[in-house]
């Protein structure tokens, strides 16, 4: 039997530390912005493919600081940010975490739809997605250009990964963005373009019979002479595929009879989409600090002078606060600490002192179950010899009667000074006290008013 094929992989996988070096941009939009600008969120996330979150929904309600909180745990190095106002579609590009940040106004934009269908036969494939686009940088050196474009340069190109073209692989390169600055308009041009290899020296017939998968139908044809003279004649395109647009391929390159040390020319397909952008300004942190350029703004050495010295003021009493803070922090720490140690020590005592009168109860528990065994005797001789208590009489006056029969004053058989307690109890309850008698002089009288007369003296 016959073993099964192996594949080799034709790629080396990078390393760790490679991965992490590899810029990685996040495009979002903020606030409410139109449907149109929406789709040109999505289409510029397809253009920084494979390193951007392509599939990232936002919120309306999310905010830059977001962003940032998550950026470490995603090895994000970049943030493109669009907005939309009154006055027109707005672009931020910033450096994570610290800055800086370039605005730019968004004059014009094509989505890439747009640009596809503007193209006879459009060039449409998610491969060329699997790897990142090459950067070109139009017009942007210059020694008489402002220190403004070298920030932008700067910040541009370390957007994409940096390429090795000793160590780079020639079907990686796919795709192309192009930044072109525009002298006269100020303007910057953004453009996203693939890359296709064609044959040169040949005339367009055989080119489609060299780079199409399947043949050509010849079925209106005698022979196949006709049908290459029928296409001898040259196009535009096959103008420019001429011996000094062309190539030679050092590897082999993707597509059809693309193989090493053959004569190729290079073409740019445009994929979409398109922008149209003016710097407006540049901020030295993340969406905030300092304004170091402005397109319409012009401050003076004097001006400057005194921001700096506000800034500097500024950054020290955030210093200041901050440390104020820190102590604070630990002062707080320092006496929690203390508090619960010291809760700590009275629960101890308390549970020792606890022990110590649960010893103390038992003992005295003992002597109190023996005590009353001995004493009883004692205390039952002291009750007979103490007398009787006794019990006196209240008077009649004292219930406020006028008339009290004295026969209780009768003797009862009991000696003087005692009485008779059964006898004076029951006598008490069947005579009760009588009330006594209000005279009709007490009461108030009725006194009438008589009506002022109107009858005048």
């Amino acid at each position: 039997m016959g073993h099964g094929r192996k594949k080799k992989r034709t790629h080396a996988v990078p390393s760790q530390e490679e991965m992490e070096k590899i810029p990685k941009t996040l495009v979002v939009k903020s606030g409410g912005v139109g449907r149109s600008v929406g789709a040109l969120v999505s289409d510029v996330r397809h253009v920084m493919e494979p390193n951007t979150a392509s599939k990232l929904k936002e919120r309306k309600s999310n905010k830059i600081k977001d962003y940032i909180a998550v950026s470490s745990q995603l090895g994000l190095t970049h943030l493109m940010l669009f907005s939309q106002t009154e006055t027109g579609t707005n672009l931020r590009i910033g450096r994570i975490p610290r800055g800086p940040t370039l605005y730019f106004r968004v004059n014009k934009y094509s989505l890439a739809k747009d640009c596809l269908k503007l193209q006879r036969t459009p060039h449409v494939s998610d491969a060329e997605y699997k790897t990142s686009p090459l950067i070109i940088l139009n017009n942007f050196a210059g020694e008489d250009k402002g220190k403004e474009l070298k920030l932008m340069t700067a910040m541009l190109q370390n957007m994409f990964p940096a390429i090795n073209p000793s160590a780079m692989h020639l079907s990686d390169a796919r795709r192309v963005v192009l930044f072109n600055y525009n002298e006269a308009t100020g303007m910057v041009d953004f453009r996203h373009f693939t890359i296709v290899v064609k044959p040169v020296g040949v005339t367009k017939g055989v080119k489609r019979v060299i780079m199409a998968k399947n043949l050509p139908s010849l079925a209106g044809y005698d022979d196949i002479s006709e049908y290459v003279l029928r296409e001898a004649f040259a196009s535009e395109s096959d103008v420019e595929d001429g011996p000094e647009n062309s190539v030679t391929l050092p590897q082999d390159y993707v597509g059809r009879g693309n193989t090493k040390n053959e004569q190729r020319a290079i073409r740019l397909l445009e994929l979409g989409p398109r922008m149209e952008l003016r710097l407006m300004k540049i901020e030295g942190g993340l969406c905030e600090g300092d304004i170091l350029y402005h397109n319409y703004l012009h401050k003076t050495k004097t001006q400057l002078e005194k921001e700096a010295r506000m800034r500097q003021i500024k950054l020290t009493r955030q210093a200041r606060r901050r440390q104020e803070q820190e102590q604070n922090v630990e002062r707080k720490k320092k006496v929690k600490s203390r508090k619960v140690d010291t809760a700590k020590n009275e629960k101890t005592s308390d549970d020792d002192r606890g022990d110590d009168d649960d010893e103390y109860g038992s003992m005295s528990g003992a002597d109190s179950d023996v005590a009353p065994s001995d004493n009883s005797d004692a205390e039952s001789e002291a009750r007979s010899v103490l007398p009787k208590p006794t019990r006196t009489r209240a008077s009649a006056d004292d219930f406020g009667a006028d008339e009290y029969k004295e026969s209780d004053d009768e003797d009862d058989g009991a000696p003087d000074g005692e009485m008779n307690d059964e006898d004076d109890y029951a006598e008490e309850e069947r005579k009760p006290a009588k009330r006594s008698k209000i005279s009709k002089s007490a009461t108030p009288k009725k006194v009438k008013l008589s009506k002022p007369s109107n009858k005048r003296k």
